[in-house]
């Protein structure tokens, strides 16, 4: 059995995807809590705000692109949000079978209510953080994902030729 070791690099990047999973799981948490109320889970405030941010009508699989989710999982989330009423499909003159998702006005009040909440909230939890921290923290991010994502668009290499 291969035991590499990790780079001085790969082992702290492999630190902060650790961290980054322990705050995902928090951050779920506390999304949850602030807009339980409003009728929301953290999930369904994030297709909801996906599709706000969308600026016009788009499929499920863009959403999930966008969201970098896996289409399935969105689409649970927007059938559940349909059934409530917050979203409705559109006809997409492009795509016979993709639908265009589209906030109704419950939806456009469901995000609004959780979107005033969010912002007193996310202001406590910056309060004496340095803001070029914030910043450099948001470029990092960032930079993991664009490449993370242009992996993904490359085409894999078969494992032999990996060696």
């Amino acid at each position: 059995m291969a035991t590499e070791k990790h780079s001085a690099g790969g082992a702290v990047l492999t630190d902060l995807v650790l961290e980054i999973f322990r705050l995902n799981g928090r951050l779920l948490a506390a999304g949850d809590r602030l807009v339980a109320d409003v009728g929301l889970t953290s999930a369904r405030w994030q297709v909801l705000g996906a599709i706000h941010y969308a600026g016009a009508p788009q499929t499920v699989s863009w959403l999930a692109r966008s969201m970098g989710l896996t289409r399935q999982a969105v689409q649970r989330i927007v059938n559940e949000l349909a059934a409530e009423g917050q979203i409705a499909f559109r006809s997409n003159p492009a795509h016979r079978r993709a639908h265009l998702v589209t906030l109704t006005r419950a939806g456009r009040a469901a995000y609004s209510a959780a979107a005033r909440r969010q912002t007193p909230w996310v202001n406590a939890l910056a309060a004496g953080m340095d803001r070029a921290d914030l910043r450099s923290a948001l470029q990092l991010l960032g930079a993991i994902r664009s490449r993370l994502e242009a992996a993904d668009a490359r085409p894999e290499r078969p494992r032999s030729a990996q060696r």
